[in-house]
């Protein structure tokens, strides 16, 4: 999709705000940096280094899964980290779907597991990874799932953080959206084909342990699910406020996404590559981040963040098929043009 051009938007380019609310809270910029590590001797370092990034740029920050955490509670200051290096940023914790419900070999967790998760890093949320994609190809996969949307609903019923639902790389039609805010979540993270194909990589660990079967399984599923901007245009319809994962690796990819109606774009691998080349690279990628973001809104004859999603747009190849034949419509697009 293309952002359509405004040759003579009305304002000047340093007058555009990016700053935008969530869940209460205002941020700097429509950016999170997505949950990918936690239980770990590197993790530690690198988690301590984003949140020191999220604490000074005013973004949001997610934790990797919490589990290991459960089951060792030495691991705990791999989380705990975050918090201590960002102490006013929006910090989010992680469960999994699958440690929600009783597994073969492993109960659901209780309530007392979940207040731990939460208190760990003090978060301000909670996201439960919907990530059956990923364990279907994990040969010691949890893929029970029968009453997974009870337990989000208790969850969401006793939870004193707002409870966020997050894919993992196969997407959220709208469908499971209306589901998912019917059972009390707050959020919505699409998690969409595009970005990290989590299938792929588990295929790469079920080879490793000589288990052909899972590898074909993930080598097959590797693209399996909804794309993340097509997921976005789904998922903005249903009233709750969408963070767009999957694919976004700069400012300009983060305009699309919000132009379709996402409230933010969650970042993973892009800032983890530049995590391990240090601070500084941290840094200037948010600093390149924030000027095409800018750029783009200014662009588009936008003074807010928030009014791409009223900015003419053009959808076209696989996605525009995918829109229509799920007949998803765009949230606030008005009937004719108005100058702003």
């Amino acid at each position: 999709m293309q952002i359509v051009h405004d040759a003579l938007p009305d304002l000047d380019a340093t007058d555009v705000d990016l700053g935008t609310s969530f869940l209460g809270r205002k941020l700097a910029l429509p950016l999170v940096i997505s949950g990918m590590t936690g239980g770990h001797g590197r993790a530690l370092a690198v988690n301590e280094l984003l949140a020191r990034v999220a604490e000074k740029h005013g973004i949001a920050m997610g934790v990797g899964s919490q589990r290991a955490a459960i089951r060792d509670p030495l691991l705990a200051p791999t989380y705990s980290v975050v918090r201590e290096a960002a102490p006013h940023a929006f910090v989010i914790a992680n469960v999994g779907i699958s440690q929600l419900v009783k597994q073969d070999r492993e109960a659901a967790l209780g309530a007392r597991d979940i207040a731990q998760i939460v208190s760990m890093v003090r978060a301000d949320a909670l996201a439960v990874h919907l990530n059956y994609l990923e364990e279907s190809v994990q040969p010691e996969g949890q893929t029970r799932a029968r009453g997974a949307l009870a337990a989000i609903a208790a969850l969401a019923r006793r939870s004193r953080v707002p409870i966020i639902a997050k894919e993992t790389g196969a997407g959220i039609t709208r469908e499971v959206a209306l589901r998912l805010r019917r059972a009390g979540v707050k959020a919505i993270d699409v998690g969409g084909v595009g970005g990290t194909s989590f299938a792929a990589i588990e295929a790469l660990r079920a080879a490793a342990q000589s288990e052909t079967a899972r590898m074909t399984l993930g080598n097959r599923f590797r693209d399996w699910g909804v794309p993340t901007a097509v997921a976005v245009a789904g998922v903005a319809t249903v009233g709750l406020p969408v963070i767009a994962t999957g694919g976004v690796r700069s400012g300009l990819d983060a305009a699309k996404a919000l132009a379709l109606g996402a409230t933010l774009v969650g970042v993973g691998r892009p800032l983890l590559q530049a995590a391990l080349r240090g601070e500084e690279a941290v840094d200037q990628w948010i600093a390149e981040f924030e000027l095409e973001l800018r750029t783009a809104v200014f662009l588009s004859g936008a003074r807010r963040v928030g009014e791409l999603r009223r900015a003419a747009i053009v959808i076209t190849g696989a996605s525009k098929q995918w829109i229509d034949q799920l007949g998803y419509r765009r949230v606030g697009v008005r009937a004719s043009p108005t100058r702003r």
